[in-house]
This record gives structure tokens, C-alpha cells and sequence, in this order.
């Protein structure tokens, strides 16, 4: 028996079922190209959601500025509630002071997660919705054990919430996720976010034979190859 299409023109959609016995969800999102695939996923299950712009991570403020149009720029096409949240980047430094030499996926990513989701889960709180996400578990470049322990510790701060640990890289998630960066021809960041993860990219690239990076410039779809296409999991 021949398996399903997973392509993002073919894939016919499973419903998805949320924690508890609710439609409303607050989808904390860290770029574009990783939330796309999931916002499409939740919106064809006739889930009420709401996406929550916060990444003080992000560095500088012109990139912070285009990847957070960008997810705006999407979700205004899918007629959803995007909040912009604060850029409040000196309490990010404040709050990694003393990892700034630590790797990917290290300890400063896990103190990174859990302020951004302690402010998702202060927000669902205040704005009455009973369940959060993240778009950041759909990078496979990602640790998602690390990712869920920081969206369950943030949300265990109130008995009224939960948070949705769903994989959204199974069944060609990750997959279709590329292929609608190409679609929508999303902007194509080439490192996490942070200033340290551009430092050590930059490192790696130089050690390697490659360019430096190249901000602002690079959008999916408009270039001849794709061998960087993998970076679209470098999402903040």
C-alpha cells in the first residue's frame, strides 16, 4: 500500500485535537517560514488561534523588524489575530548574562525558551486563553524535549493553562514547512536569532570556506539553488 502524499499541495489535513475540552489557543511564533506550516495546520482544524510575536532575542533590530513583518505579513493573508509584543532586548541580555559562550541548544537556549514562554503564558493568562504553543518545535535543528520542558514549566505557573506539546515535524510537517517558505517567498534567515548564534555562524561559515552572513537580503524562492535551504530551521 502506497503511503499518503505529504506535499503541502496534496496532504489532506487530520484533524487535530488541543489539551482540554477548548477551541482557543495563543501560538507563540518565532519566524515566518516555522510557523506558516503550523498556523495552516491549526486553522484547517477549525482551531481559534491567536499568534504571539515575542522573540526579545532577536539581534539586531532591523532583523527582528523584517522576520516579525514577515510572520505578520502571513498571518494578515490568513485573516489571523497577530500581537506584537514587546522588544524588550536588554532583559534577554540581562537574562543570558554569563552563557554568552555557551553552544546551540545549551543553557542560554533553555533560559531563552522559558522567557518567552513565561511571557506567552503571563499573556493567555491575562487574555483568558486556556492553551499555548510554540512554532520553535517544528526545527528539526532544534532540541523539542528542551522546547516542551520550558513551554510546561511556563505554563505551570497557572492552574488555568496548559501547554501543547504536539510534534508538528511528523507526517511531513518539516517538509511542507519548506515548501511553503518557497510559496510565500518568506525571508530566509541564516541564524538562530541571537547575536551570540550569529557570532558562532559566522565562525563556523569563515572556518569552513563560506561567507559570512548575509542579512536582510535572502528570500526563499528567489535564489538559483537551495543549498542553504536547511537554514530555514535556524529560526529563532
Amino acid at each position: 500500500m502506497s503511503k499518503a502524499p505529504l506535499s503541502l499541495n496534496e496532504y489532506d489535513r487530520p484533524a487535530l485535537d488541543m489539551p482540554g475540552k477548548t477551541n482557543q489557543l495563543l501560538l507563540h511564533s518565532c519566524c515566518a517560514p516555522c510557523a506558516g506550516e503550523i498556523m495552516l495546520a491549526i486553522q484547517a482544524s477549525g482551531i481559534e488561534q491567536t499568534v504571539f510575536f515575542y522573540n526579545p532575542n532577536i539581534h539586531p533590530v532591523e532583523e527582528y523588524e523584517l522576520r516579525k513583518d514577515e510572520n505578520k505579513r502571513f498571518c494578515d493573508k490568513l485573516k489571523l489575530p497577530f500581537i506584537d509584543a514587546d522588544y524588550d532586548k536588554d532583559n534577554w541580555f540581562e537574562r543570558v548574562k554569563g552563557l554568552e559562550n555557551e553552544p546551540e541548544r545549551g543553557k542560554r537556549c533553555t533560559v531563552c525558551f522559558d522567557m518567552r514562554f513565561e511571557r506567552t503564558a503571563l499573556y493567555a493568562s491575562e487574555y483568558g486563553f486556556p492553551v499555548i504553543s510554540s512554532t520553535l518545535g517544528i526545527s528539526r535543528w532544534k532540541n523539542m524535549e528542551q522546547i516542551n520542558d520550558s513551554g510546561v514549566r511556563a505554563a505551570s505557573r497557572y492552574p488555568d493553562i496548559s501547554y501543547w506539546t504536539f510534534n508538528w515535524r511528523k507526517q511531513g510537517g518539516s517538509q511542507r514547512m519548506i515548501e511553503l517558505a518557497k510559496q510565500e517567498a518568506f525571508y530566509q534567515q541564516e541564524y538562530c536569532g541571537c547575536v551570540y548564534s550569529l557570532r558562532d555562524t559566522n565562525r563556523h561559515r569563515m572556518a569552513n570556506g563560506r561567507p559570512r552572513v548575509k542579512r536582510l537580503v535572502t528570500f526563499y524562492g528567489n535564489k538559483k539553488d537551495d543549498e542553504d535551504v536547511e537554514l530555514i530551521a535556524l529560526s529563532s
